[in-house]
């Protein structure tokens, strides 16, 4: 009788949540795999990134993985030149974002800050001095320079801070296979690559995108009076307001993608 009551008990909760639940697994799976949002908390990547942004990281592009693991399924492509990537730092694991300075079979070599890739030496212009204005008070008291960086991968600007010492002097050092040489645009307030070493392919997550607009949001799960799920995600935006096309197809299949499996599995069960 106990296990007949503690039978029907499951068979309720699971017939009230399986959608919430199944949902959710399909979200975190989708988040892990596919495409996620992160905020940027420090300065690494001024003027590019501000402190506070909003990164849309593809992460299918580089090869679908396992969700919650760093085994590929699909190759996809390699990282290039220019990529501002989010990847695992081999160091210590956090999510670090950088840019892709030189990969497999380059050489790569700093001097003052002057870039060197494959003896090709950058270079450099006076940047935008519109990207001064977002930037933190603290940082912009420390007078920072802007520079334009081009002729070794795609051209975009970087920022020196003249009071800080940072690692001004390495290489030529070959990028071995399998590995990429990553820089921060902030090149005097950066952990990257002079410090952690070269990046593995399998650490890197993904492609950073940059929102132009805060308005798209991935909204929290908002539940009924019974624990049901009635909104999962919103996108307040256009496709327009990104730097590449965004929409909410891959939300709304994985919506569809829930209910129908839910009401199979419900079928199963016998409801």
């Amino acid at each position: 009788m106990t296990d007949t009551v503690e039978r029907k008990k499951f068979g309720d909760i699971w017939r009230n949540y399986r959608g919430t639940l199944l949902f959710l697994l399909l979200m975190l799976g989708f988040r892990s795999a596919w495409a996620d949002w992160v905020t940027v908390p420090t300065g690494s990547m001024n003027p590019t990134i501000l402190e506070g942004d909003r990164l849309l990281v593809d992460k299918h592009v580089f090869g679908l993985r396992i969700p919650f693991t760093l085994v590929h399924l699909t190759a996809g492509e390699d990282p290039a030149r220019g990529d501002i990537v989010v990847f695992d730092s081999p160091f210590d694991g956090k999510s670090l974002v950088k840019r892709v300075i030189a990969v497999p079979g380059d050489t790569v070599a700093l001097n003052a800050e002057s870039l060197i890739v494959n003896g090709h030496l950058a270079d450099y212009t006076m940047g935008d001095v519109n990207h001064l204005h977002g930037l933190l008070a603290a940082t912009a008291a420390q007078n920072p320079v802007l520079l334009r960086e081009a002729g070794v991968g795609r051209a975009h600007d970087i920022m020196i801070l003249p009071n800080r010492i940072s690692k001004g002097f390495f290489g030529p050092l070959m990028v071995p296979n399998g590995r990429y040489f990553m820089l921060g645009d902030n090149r005097d307030n950066s952990s990257d690559s002079r410090y952690v070493g070269f990046i593995p392919r399998r650490n890197i997550v993904g492609r950073a995108i940059r929102e132009r607009s805060s308005n798209a949001n991935l909204a929290a799960p908002v539940f009924d009076r019974d624990g049901r799920l009635q909104l999962v995600l919103t996108l307040t935006g256009t496709a327009g307001e990104f730097d590449a096309g965004l929409d909410a197809a891959p939300a709304r299949a994985l919506k569809t993608a829930a209910d129908r499996l839910s009401r199979h599995l419900g079928a199963d069960l016998g409801e």
